[in-house]
């Protein structure tokens, strides 16, 4: 069913290909039942019409008139024409100067009934002496009539022969073969198209596996490429599992770049602070607060380095649960004078596409700036979004809040939402460039609760989904 939905899918080439293909499948069956039933019922009726010509042409050829001007017809050995409306008809009509038809002779089949000319079909018979024309009519008991009608001259008097059978038999036939052809062409297209869904199943499944597989990948359930694929596809999964590789050793020699820049500044601030040292004096003032600006700048710039590369790694996923549980029962045991209460909510298999020391570091951010702000309460909500595969991690509190004014303000680096409060201001900048880094986005608004709400948009998915 899963391969079915795939199939399926608007957006499916392979879907869109195997449903153009079933439907011109299905076309071609229908116009080749419909030919074969037109065939058929055209042999029949050509069948059919020899038999009703054949008594119209005896009629014709041996019909006479003796010395007193009666019309004799020959005897038939067909003792349906004896039978009072067994379907099998004959009927001798003259035609005289005037126009006038009148029956000179009839079947015993007919009774006391007589076969109809339509004036257009004796027209026609006329332009064809001895020819013959065919028909449709009703018969005495109301029956289809297929009629076959010969017009000729006898001793200058003028004659229309008329032969007619009951077609019902015929149609029957007919309706029989077209619903024993259209039962054959549903079994054939039901059969065909569970051998192409087969065929499909069997020869696409490897591409569906390989696309499960990058979106584990994804997703961080997996690092590599770990099925066995068809020789056509083992290149592409070979070329895959090389570039995933390339990309990891990528991002680890970029760690480990940044890691030795970190060592390589920290150590000379380390030594202008202790050369500043507790002297007093304007220069080593001076020097200690330069000193912390670059180091704070250097961890900033750092850890914007940091996350940039580690968003760049796939597979990396961390349990949204256990980190906002961990960041929850820390800054309440802070904020314990307080009496922060800090409620969070999230889906138990949630999942953040990224690594645990960003996850803190944002939500870490937001829920200290909320629990300083807050007046008792903090709410963090983690909600996924299946259409995108993101998760929106909204923060409130029931703090005085911020005026729409500043949202863009706070957002730039070093800016503060009160000067009073300790704190370089970097916090909600941070977090800023964080989520950019894996491609999210921070927004404020108006919380629920009366004070400030923080929404940042991340990457993630469920486990066991696909991301």
């Amino acid at each position: 069913m899963r391969l079915f939905r795939r199939l399926t899918r608007k957006d499916s080439l392979v879907g869109r290909l195997i449903r153009l293909a079933s439907v011109w499948f299905i076309f071609s069956l229908v116009i080749t039942g419909i030919a074969l039933t037109a065939y058929f019922h055209q042999a029949a009726l050509q069948r059919f019409q020899l038999n009703v010509k054949q008594i119209a042409d005896n009629l014709y050829a041996d019909t006479d008139i003796d010395h007193s001007g009666k019309v004799v017809t020959p005897p038939f050995f067909d003792t349906r024409t004896n039978r009072v409306y067994s379907g099998l008809y004959w009927q001798v009509s003259e035609i005289d100067a005037k126009g006038a038809i009148s029956d000179a002779a009839r079947s015993r089949s007919l009774w006391n009934e007589h076969i109809p000319i339509p004036a257009t079909t004796l027209g026609e018979a006329k332009a064809r002496i001895g020819e013959g024309v065919f028909y449709d009519s009703i018969g005495p008991e109301g029956e289809p009539l297929r009629v076959a009608a010969v017009y000729s001259k006898i001793d200058g008097r003028a004659f229309v022969f008329l032969a007619a059978e009951d077609r019902a038999p015929m149609d029957k036939d007919v309706r029989r073969f077209a619903l024993i052809t259209a039962a054959a062409l549903i079994v054939l297209a039901l059969g065909s198209l569970v051998a192409i869904f087969i065929q499909v199943r069997v020869g696409l499944r490897p591409l569906f596996d390989l696309t499960d597989e990058i979106a584990h990948i994804q997703g961080g359930t997996q690092q590599r490429l770990l099925k066995s694929y068809p020789a056509e596809i083992t290149p592409v999964a070979t070329q895959l599992n090389a570039f995933l590789d390339y990309s990891q050793e990528v991002v680890e020699r970029q760690r480990m770049h940044v890691g030795n820049l970190a060592h390589a500044l920290k150590t000379p601030l380390a030594v202008l602070m202790a050369s500043a040292g507790s002297q007093d004096g304007e220069l080593p003032e001076i020097m200690r607060k330069q000193a912390e600006t670059m180091r704070a700048q250097v961890d900033h710039h750092l850890r914007r380095a940091r996350a940039a590369a580690r968003s760049q790694a796939l597979g990396e996923r961390t349990p949204v649960e256990p980190v906002l549980d961990e960041l929850a029962v820390m800054l309440e045991q802070v904020f314990q004078d307080k009496g922060v209460i800090i409620d969070w909510r999230t889906p138990d298999d949630l999942a953040f596409r990224g690594e645990k020391q960003d996850l803190q570091e944002i939500a870490g951010n937001l829920l200290e700036n909320a629990s300083i702000w807050c007046r008792k309460k903090v709410r963090i909500t983690a909600e996924f979004n299946p259409v995108d595969q993101s998760m929106s991690l909204a923060i409130e509190d029931d703090g005085p809040g911020l005026d729409e004014a500043r949202f863009d303000e706070v957002l730039k680096r070093g800016a503060r939402l009160d000067e009073s409060v300790p704190g370089s201001g970097l916090g909600l900048s941070i977090v800023d460039e964080l989520v950019r880094a894996y491609g999210g986005t921070l927004t404020f608004g108006k919380s629920q609760i009366g004070g400030l709400k923080v929404l940042a948009k991340l990457p993630a998915n469920l486990d066991g989904a696909a991301a």
